[in-house]
């Protein structure tokens, strides 16, 4: 009996190549691992062959090629389990082969090794910036083991969070990181600065991308500096972690440290969101690598011209078919995969509109695949993001389809309050709008302010610190002659091009920094910033640091010791908007008879902003969500012209009065515990500066 309990379920019926085998799990995608055997499927529409290679590790050829039965091939499924295999003793690729017709896009090669589309780990480039090795990528069965406990995740609200985007890598690959050097660079470096990103407050981080990729496709040579394909937008593989972000080998149990991380973040109150790429691969167009998807079905993978040449909606080659149903299939897979086996808790769809293409490139009124994945139960309670817009020209920032669940990046908000903080004519109603949660974009009854994730900085352009030392890109060290990168950035240097050493420009730059910062963190919607804003970490003036793995990208946490009052400063505003919940939401009614949110001019309630218009007023009002019988009152005045204006507030009872919160234009900027107070509802604000007030009981 003993015995019979530890039997396998399953019994193999016949051998192959000398290894016994049977018909697998075909409803189980990838490589599996069961008692006294693996299962091994994939799917291919056109294929009429398919072999299963198994290699030694690091080996180049296999060691046994099993060729799976016709009879094992139910509709366009190939599956077998195979029997005593030890996952540590392999690593496995396919071969298939099929018709050739490159005009309608078919374009099997029966002497290419494929990666499986399924595979939860990829060998071949674990070591970060070494070429991929002669014979391709292979797969590696994983062991899923991790021990979760009783973790439950935070589910933090849409309107709480606050989003923190990041570089795995560049986060702690810096020297000044003060990491061991195998830590440097990796999930665990990122793990062991969970207490600093809890001091800042942020409770949500977006990882630049983290599956598996190859930073090495366009290596080249600039000026002695090696270039990479850095930022990791170029997908070799969805379901497999990138192995070269560890700190150790994880043979056969990739993922267990980025598994720790996540953990130990939730642990601390953080979420983890994924930037996920599916809108193309790393295989490229017609003159690109033939890694997996190409080999299994190029036809119904990516989309194709009537001439069998790929669309490149994506500007990176291809474009994944995306509702296409099979692939379709394996999107909505990666996700479910992502959601249970890490426990991830929000994923951000790079040119998210690519998901809402026909297999010609129009766009879909209801598109499929994003209608499945807002209804699908398993992902019901992960944030969806989109950045609306893709590289074909299609904007849908404020018009993505959503069924109420998806949010967006909301571009609109980065340029309208650029432009308007600089000083520009003509920007005060556009930026009132972003500021109260952009109602003309998005349907408050529907979608609510939910659903635009605000942000001034994101990975893409320049960082906070460069918005104000830069006027222009300065991208040569990309060795594109600066032609690369966006030319309209809606930035100001604060009166000198890049490094300064004068006093007032620093002060300025400060100062300009300070008034972004806290527009963002009072603006109704989901803000997000781009990690090192915080310490005014620079890219030396590069809009498109997509390819240096370099000081130019990486962190120099010797700022953090530089301008720890900047930290200090968005420390505090953070913890401003976290406690105060009219910022983020409507709460209730105020007793004074204010509405929830109000916008102002000089003169209370003035809000005609007319092309000359350079200061706004914006009022939060209603109840505190721990006190409900006590009103919470919170102003922002936003000063973007280069004189001092004077300002009429809002009028209170006679036993409230206003009191100062901040004031970008000190030194330090946050001034709560100064306990400063306007008495008769007016006060002077300094040229190019925001203030923001509460109204508390007289004393």
């Amino acid at each position: 009996m003993k015995n019979d309990m530890f039997r396998p379920i399953l019994e193999p019926l016949t051998e192959i190549s000398g290894y016994r085998v049977r018909p697998g799990m075909y409803e189980m995608n990838g490589a599996t691992a069961f008692q006294g055997g693996v299962n091994f499927t994939v799917c291919s529409a056109g294929a009429t062959s398919c072999e299963l290679l198994l290699f030694k590790r690091m080996e180049s050829e296999p060691y046994a090629v099993i060729e799976f039965p016709k009879e094992y091939k139910i509709g366009n499924v190939f599956s077998m389990m195979v029997f005593d295999l030890n996952i540590e003793d392999f690593e496995y690729a396919y071969r298939l082969d099929g018709p050739y017709d490159a005009r309608k896009g078919i374009i099997f090669d029966k002497t290419k090794n494929l990666l499986d589309p399924y595979a939860k780990a990829v060998t071949g480039q674990s070591i970060w910036g070494s070429s991929v090795s002669n014979n391709g990528y292979k797969g590696r069965v994983v062991k899923n083991d991790f021990d979760w406990g009783s973790f439950a995740n935070p589910h933090i609200a849409m309107e709480d969070l606050i989003i923190y985007e990041l570089h795995v890598r560049g986060f702690t690959k810096h020297k000044s990181s003060g990491l061991k050097e195998n830590e440097r660079g990796t999930f665990e470096g990122l793990r062991k600065k969970i207490p600093y990103l809890k001091e800042l407050g942020i409770n949500a981080v977006e990882l630049m991308p983290i599956f598996e990729f190859d930073e090495t496709r366009d290596k080249r040579d600039v000026g002695g500096v090696t270039l990479l394909d850095y930022w990791g937008y170029n997908p070799v593989s969805f379901f497999a972690p990138n192995t070269s972000y560890t700190s150790v080998v994880e043979y056969n149990h990739e993922g267990r440290e980025l598994k720790q991380m996540i953990k130990e973040l939730k642990e601390n109150g953080i979420e983890v969101f994924l930037d996920v790429v599916f809108n193309h691969t790393a295989e490229g167009n017609e003159n690109g690598t033939y890694i997996s998807f190409k080999g299994f079905d190029n036809n119904v993978y990516y989309m194709l011209t009537p001439e069998g040449f790929y669309y490149n909606f994506s500007g990176c080659g291809n474009t994944l078919n995306c509702n296409h149903p099979v692939v379709q299939e394996l999107i909505r897979e990666c996700l479910r995969y992502w959601v249970i086996n890490y426990r991830v808790d929000g994923f951000r769809f790079d040119l998210a509109t690519i998901l809402g293409r026909n297999d010609d490139g129009s766009p879909i009124s209801q598109p499929p695949l994003l209608k499945s994945l807002a209804f699908d139960p398993i992902l019901r309670k992960v944030k969806l993001i989109a950045e609306a817009w893709d590289a074909g020209g299609l904007y849908q920032v404020g018009s993505f389809p959503s069924w109420n669940r998806w949010s967006e990046w909301n571009g609109r908000y980065r340029d309208d309050i650029r432009s308007f903080l600089k000083g520009d004519d003509g920007m005060a109603y556009m930026a009132s709008n972003r500021i109260t949660g952009s109602t003309d974009l998005y349907d408050e009854h529907y979608r609510g302010s939910n659903a635009s994730v605000n942000f001034i900085t994101c990975h893409d352009g320049f960082t906070l610190n460069d918005l104000y030392s830069y006027n222009h890109k300065h991208n040569e060290a990309n060795g594109w002659d600066n032609s690369d990168g966006s030319n309209d950035n809606l930035s100001w240097n604060c009166g000198e091009e890049g490094h300064s050493e004068n006093e007032e420009v620093i002060k300025l730059r400060k100062k300009m920094i300070r008034n972004a910062i806290t527009v963002l963190m009072l603006s109704r919607g989901v803000p997000m910033f781009l990690a090192g804003d915080e310490f005014m970490n620079t890219q030396f003036g590069n809009n498109n640091a997509y390819c240096q793995d370099n000081i130019i990208s990486w962190l120099n946490w010797d700022d953090l010791d530089r301008n720890r009052d900047m930290f200090n400063f968005f420390k505090n505003i953070i913890a401003f908007r976290k406690k105060h919940i009219v910022v983020r939401k409507n709460s209730g009614y105020c007793s004074l008879g204010f509405p929830p949110l109000s916008t102002h001019g000089v003169l209370p309630f003035a809000n005609q902003y007319d092309g000359s218009t350079k200061y706004i007023g914006v009022m939060y009002a209603g109840k505190d969500d721990k006190r409900l019988s006590k009103d919470e009152i919170v102003y922002m005045g936003v000063n973007t012209y280069w004189e001092e204006m004077d300002v009429v507030l809002p009028k209170l009872s006679d036993n409230y009065m206003w009191k100062y919160v901040v004031d970008t234009a000190t030194d330090k900027g946050y001034i709560d515990k100064l306990n400063v107070y306007i008495r008769e509802n007016v006060y002077t604000i300094q040229p190019r500066s925001v203030v923001v007030l509460k109204a508390v009981k007289r004393q």
